[in-house]
């Protein structure tokens, strides 16, 4: 099976062009190294994807025939991904700005005038 198609098989992507689009733009590595989009992933490698803030770790263990379901994902990839690395895109996800605690009632002045501080 192509790479793209197993990103997007194995729900790491939501459609196969950006899959295609991460792994042109060198944020999928198989077993480090840069690969193409049609690189056939074989059981056993390890596939790195950088999504946003986090970088995943998977190992190959099979490759489905079509996309499967979220509770199947784990009969095809496993996931290696260190904790530390999800601990920090959780923080990252926690202060990014913008961001409001939840019951924190509706933004005031001050609070707008921050964020167009951080636009431009």
């Amino acid at each position: 099976m192509r790479l793209d198609q197993w990103l997007w098989a194995v729900r790491l992507y939501r459609t196969r062009s950006l899959a295609v689009t991460a792994i042109r733009s060198g944020h999928v590595k198989v077993g480090g190294a840069i690969s193409k989009p049609a690189h056939t992933v074989r059981p056993g490698e390890l596939v790195t994807a950088q999504i946003g803030v986090l970088c995943r770790t998977y190992k190959v263990l099979d490759a489905p025939a079509a996309r499967v379901g979220a509770k199947l994902v784990p009969l095809y990839a496993e996931d290696l991904t260190p904790p530390d690395e999800l601990a920090r895109a959780q923080e990252v996800a926690l202060t990014s700005p913008g961001q409001r605690p939840r019951g924190a009632g509706r933004p005031t002045k001050r609070d707008r005038r921050e964020w167009e501080h951080f636009q431009f």
